[in-house]
């Protein structure tokens, strides 16, 4: 297969990480050409002029249309690139000089119709930044399911950094309305029409993620809103690891109850477990400092994903609720 590709990018007021974006494109090693394709998804403060300032630069189709959220500014990307195999990008990402290469050379062997990369901090990210990656990526957090693991075949890209073929994508119709959890949902649609996915180790990006401790907290408690639904939709997904945010945090009320009636050894796992976390971090970035942050990310991870999950799962699957009637923040109407 002769592969031309597309880089779609849904931005709603974010024209400085658009720029950030763009800059590292120009820096990209790669001899062939490729597409940029950026859907402005009802911004008030717009990327035009940022992207005015690389028409000379990059092959750029510059789209702007009323909000109706990123996977269907993804679709609308799609739908109107040239190419036959689209890279999803996140606005707040920034591409090492091989990106393009490492995925051309993986697909030119080991041809999947989608695929996902993993993503990490960038050396000049801020220390929440990186503590924030940690949490997100790291084995003891996450056990890799994010990009860290080598896997292939089960894989499940996320569209911070996803590729995906024009057959795919037709074959599919794309992303969903449901916000955050469009793109495990479309892996799932897409196992289930017979297109494999894999991970691509090599192609990594640099992903800001959020950059605020309230920002985070409302991600990741999004984030377990939207498990349920999920499971509800594809019940052959469902794992026993989605629950694991949860029960920590039971298990934490737990501990600290026993704590109180004289009772150590549950409490002192628990601390220990954030004790690993906080080395592990330390040693990583070489900074006590984001050390100590990780340790709080995780927190605010778990907390707010096992929380999420939870209240989703009560009034989802025990009182038979309709997704898009009780949790209408979690869906886009186009």
């Amino acid at each position: 297969m002769n592969i031309s590709f597309s880089f779609v990018i849904p931005v709603y007021n974010r024209p400085n990480e658009i720029d950030e974006l763009l800059s590292s494109m120009i820096e990209l090693e790669y001899d062939q050409a490729y597409e940029v394709v950026i859907v402005e998804d009802g911004s008030s403060e717009t990327s035009e002029e940022v992207i005015k300032s690389y028409d000379s630069q990059l092959q750029i189709s510059y789209y702007q249309k009323n909000n109706t959220g990123p996977g269907d500014s993804r679709n609308f990307g799609m739908r109107k690139a040239k190419g036959n195999y689209f890279l999803i990008l996140d606005s707040d990402v920034i591409l090492p000089k091989d990106y393009l290469r490492k995925v051309k050379d993986f697909l030119s062997t080991n041809f999947v119709h989608c695929f996902g990369g993993p993503d990490d901090a960038h050396k000049n990210f801020s220390n929440l930044q990186k503590a924030i990656s940690f949490s997100m990526t790291s084995y003891l957090t996450t056990g890799g399911i994010r990009g860290r693991k080598n896997t292939l075949g089960k894989f499940q890209p996320r569209s911070f950094n996803m590729g995906i073929s024009k057959e795919a994508f037709e074959a599919s119709e794309g992303f969903g309305n449901i916000h955050p959890g469009e793109d495990p949902d479309l892996t799932i649609r897409l196992w289930k029409l017979g297109y494999d996915t894999a991970l691509i180790p090599d192609a990594k990006v640099f992903h800001k993620r959020r950059i605020s401790w309230n920002k985070f907290y409302i991600q990741v408690n999004k984030f377990g809103l939207v498990r349920p639904i999920l499971n509800l939709w594809h019940p052959e997904t469902s794992k026993i690891t989605y629950w694991f945010p949860t029960l920590f945090v039971l298990y934490t009320i737990f501990a600290i109850i026993t704590a109180m009636l004289g009772y150590w050894y549950f409490i002192a796992f628990w601390m220990l477990y954030f004790v690993i976390i906080f080395i592990n971090a330390t040693i990583n970035y070489r900074s006590i400092s984001i050390g100590i942050q990780s340790v709080m990310a995780v927190w605010v991870q778990f907390y707010g994903y096992g929380k999420g999950f939870l209240k989703s799962y009560y009034y989802i699957h025990l009182l038979k609720k309709n997704p898009e009637q009780k949790f209408k923040q979690l869906f886009f109407s186009k």
